[in-house]
């Protein structure tokens, strides 16, 4: 995608600095910063305090990373320490195992010798693997819209809502729940976005960052509008992205998630979920037993950051002494999902319909 009229990925490795380039985006949707990870720690800093954030985008650093480490030491131990390391940033988003298992199983079979340029053109392919994978479910979401289109009168927009950002600058490129939306805008579809805000970290501003630089109408909500505007008819499909989904068809996103399900059960509102096949845990099956949850810093709960008027700021919004309590995944159950949006297709949330449009890795 583009800023300020310029191409961008959200990571991209420079060769001649032998470094990975990331957008830093703690300080969007205000400032447009771009980091140079030049250690593992870097790399283990950028994952935990979400200098880079959703799923698919932790996946191919972590694969970077992997990468970076066989540079410095290509021996067995060091791979395995940088396993462990990168492991253990985040504990909820499974493409970290799946990029981390992938470079490992890879890179044993060879001699140390081979193993850094080896490992940096797997990460490369993760990442370009990625951009595929995420055009193809807007390919297939695309036409969920455009369904929905033909049956509203002429110049009237879909009404989409979505929750967190599964944008691109939360993969490689092209975005999980928002490449349907890019792809339907540039098809001549007319589109409008309901954009949660995301509390408490307000991911819905990177959501509307996006969505504006593309020249998409969309507004930016409070989390606790939805089911309202779901009640009055003006939202027509839900569309979200996920960190981890298990076999049996049960979403785990970002916390809120799960209250958007409900409330668009309730008003029959379709709930669709984009779904990169790397998200899926063939392991898991009740998700809401086995999915670990993050809890992250309460200061995030306790305190906002935003722009004032001498610049990026963060300011208290609890009572002083007041803790703070912070789940930042939910688990959306299979039976609240009207279907998943896939890279090979849409299928209904259920161990029949993901084995039936992944056999081969449902087999393994």
């Amino acid at each position: 995608m583009k800023v300020n009229g310029t191409p961008f990925r959200s990571l991209w490795w420079d060769q001649d600095a032998g470094a990975l380039q990331i957008i830093d985006q703690r300080w969007l949707p205000h400032e447009f910063r771009i980091q140079q990870l030049n250690s593992l720690a870097d790399y283990c800093t950028a994952i935990t305090d979400m200098h880079v954030r959703g799923a698919p985008l932790i996946g191919a650093t972590a694969a970077y990373g992997m990468a970076f480490a066989l540079r410095e030491d290509p021996s067995d131990s060091a791979m395995q320490a940088a396993y462990d390391q990168l492991h253990a940033t985040r504990p909820t988003a499974i493409n970290l195992r799946w990029a981390l298992d992938r470079a490992s199983a890879a890179m044993r079979p060879l001699t140390p010798t081979h193993r850094a340029e080896a490992a940096l053109q797997l990460a490369h392919h993760i990442a370009d693997e990625d951009v595929e994978i995420n055009r193809r479910i807007g390919t297939h979401g695309l036409a969920l819209i455009r369904a929905i289109a033909e049956t509203k009168p002429a110049g009237e927009p879909v009404r989409l809502l979505t929750h967190c950002n599964a944008g691109w600058i939360a993969t490689v490129d092209w975005g999980t729940a928002t490449s349907p939306m890019y792809q339907a805008h540039d098809a001549g579809i007319p589109i409008h976005v309901w954009v949660d805000e995301t509390r408490p970290r307000n991911q819905g501003a990177l959501t509307a960052w996006e969505l504006g630089s593309h020249g998409i109408s969309h507004s930016y909500i409070t989390d606790n509008a939805g089911g309202h505007l779901m009640q009055h008819g003006q939202v027509d499909m839900v569309i979200t992205g996920t960190d981890r989904t298990t076999r049996a068809g049960d979403v785990c996103n970002k916390i809120g998630t799960y209250l958007k399900a409900l409330a668009a059960r309730d008003n029959g509102v379709p709930f669709y979920v984009a779904l990169p096949s790397p998200t899926i845990d063939w392991t898991v099956s009740d998700g809401i037993a086995e999915i670990p949850i993050e809890d992250r810093p309460e200061h995030e709960i306790t305190h906002v950051q935003g722009r004032a008027q001498h610049g990026i700021a963060t300011v208290q919004v609890t009572p002083e002494g007041t803790p703070g309590g912070n789940p930042a995944f939910d688990v959306t159950p299979a039976r609240l999902v009207t279907g998943l949006i896939t890279e090979r297709g849409i299928c209904e949330a259920s161990e029949a319909g993901l084995a039936g449009l992944f056999p081969d890795m449902a087999a393994r």
